[in-house]
């Protein structure tokens, strides 16, 4: 499964450079961060109606939709999943309460 989301990325990272006439992904990175950042939560609402409605092969699609574009932001900030799965595992065994709590008490 995660090799999926690297592979993802590998492919993100090969097709960043490409011709942005050929390539949605070069164009989206021509667009910058606030492109791409529309996008996400634009996947995100989607998945959002898929899940409220019931659908749930629309919700699996939207949701696939939503990494592709959350991968493509990751990336133009210098990021991966990897560092999102490395937050992940720090916040394992905390709870979502007390998790939440700490991350106000920093701001």
């Amino acid at each position: 499964m995660a090799e999926t989301l690297f592979q993802l990325e590998q492919t993100i990272a090969a097709r960043r450079a490409a011709d942005p006439a050929t390539s949605y992904v070069a164009r989206l990175f021509g667009k910058g961060r606030a492109k791409i950042a529309q996008k996400v939560g634009e996947e995100a609402v989607e998945a959002v109606i898929a899940a409220m409605v019931g659908d749930r092969a629309g919700l699996v699609s939207e949701s696939a939709d939503l990494l592709f574009h959350l991968a493509i932001l990751l990336a133009n900030e210098g990021l991966g999943f990897a560092d999102v799965m490395t937050e992940l595992e720090r916040r394992e065994g905390i709870s979502g309460i007390a998790e939440k709590a700490s991350r106000t008490e920093q701001d």
